[in-house]
């Protein structure tokens, strides 16, 4: 299922939060990346996300200004390094759409 996350230019609120699948997905000792690019571009962001909840695993990234800076159509994921050094990205299958809207004063 492709998710939606919508933000208007210069916003810094609300996180992006996204709940990993499958729910029984250890994150104990885990770090997580929060990354995003233009739609079918380059990368514009790559920093560390936070665990919000290890059970459900739910990861969230915190804007910056300049993160919402630019309007237009985004693709991001959540990258997870495993304990172990494993790596998986989140979703597994697609991206998480995020747009980033312009705001009622810009023609």
């Amino acid at each position: 299922m492709t998710q939606v996350f919508n933000i208007k230019r210069g916003d810094t609120s609300p996180a992006i939060r996204f709940a990993l699948e499958p729910s029984d997905i250890s994150l104990n000792g885990a770090a997580v990346q929060f990354q995003m690019r233009v739609r079918g571009g380059a990368t514009v962001i790559d920093q560390a996300a936070v665990i919000d909840s290890a059970s459900p695993p739910i990861v969230s990234y915190a804007w910056g200004a300049q993160d919402t800076a630019t309007p237009g159509w985004y693709e991001a994921e959540f990258r997870v390094t495993y304990f172990d050094g494993a790596i998986e990205t989140f979703p597994n299958r697609g991206f998480i759409n995020v747009v980033v809207n312009r705001e009622v004063t810009e023609l």
